[in-house]
């Protein structure tokens, strides 16, 4: 049986006792850990990689752990690659993010675009926010990955593009697009550099004038070829061309 991991984004030190948060201390209930028994913690801000532990007390709310020894791993994609997305409805963005986490996105926007079935806003959207960033972390416990995505909150389309459409800090920006003078999306990734920004749409896509706005302020149009993909299937095509390439 693998070794559990689990999320603990907290400086760590060898030798310390700790005891779990609560969602970790289920888990590891979940999991019918034991008393001697090894998990790996990963989160740390400021060492990263994982280390390694194990249980020393199981108790009904809560389990102690003691670490032990730092293994400096990563397994990120070399390129960092920021999704801002329109959100698809239903479960569809839970299977997005949970494939995006895996396939190593380094931040998720969710937006409101115009097509944008999922409306949220208020408590009901930071709550849908901390379930999406409970999914990525899940996620990363499965995968292997060091680093959680980063869950931005959920933001209006005209606001975020008023916000980041500049590309002002040099980050290439490019969204996806089933215009005829779209550029491959494989050909960017061989152009561009360590980081990158890519936008889609929901279900339907984006619009003519918010493909306009983007193109405008200097992003590119990408193609992931002649077939007409669901929005969250487009999304892992793209990060598995940009991630592996």
């Amino acid at each position: 049986m693998p070794v559990p991991r689990i999320h603990h984004p907290e400086p760590l030190q060898p030798g310390v006792l700790l005891t779990l948060p609560s969602a970790a201390s289920r888990h590891v209930q979940v999991l019918r850990l034991q008393p001697g028994d090894a998990l790996t913690l990963f989160g740390d801000p400021v060492r990263g990689g994982e280390w390694h532990a194990r249980v020393t007390t199981m108790g009904r709310q809560q389990v102690q752990v003691q670490v032990l020894a730092h293994h400096a791993v990563e397994r990120e994609p070399a390129r960092a690659v920021h999704l801002a997305v329109g959100m698809p409805a239903n479960e569809r963005m839970d299977w997005l993010i949970e494939k995006a986490t895996e396939l190593g996105v380094a931040s998720v926007q969710p937006l409101v675009s115009a097509r944008t079935v999922l409306r949220l806003t208020g408590e009901r959207a930071a709550k849908k926010v901390a379930h999406w960033q409970a999914v990525a972390v899940a996620a990363c416990e499965q995968c292997g990955g060091n680093r959680v995505p980063l869950l931005h909150p959920v933001r209006k389309w005209r606001d975020w593009l008023a916000h980041a459409g500049a590309l002002a800090d040099g980050v290439p920006g490019a969204y996806l697009s089933l215009s005829n003078g779209a550029l491959p999306c494989a050909a960017w990734a061989q152009a561009i550099g360590p980081a990158c920004r890519v936008v889609l749409g929901p279900e339907g896509g984006l619009t003519a004038a918010e493909e306009a706005a983007l193109q405008a302020a200097g992003w590119q149009p990408l193609s992931l070829g002649a077939r007409v993909l669901r929005s969250e299937t487009a999304a892992v095509a793209a990060l598995a061309v940009l991630t592996l390439t």
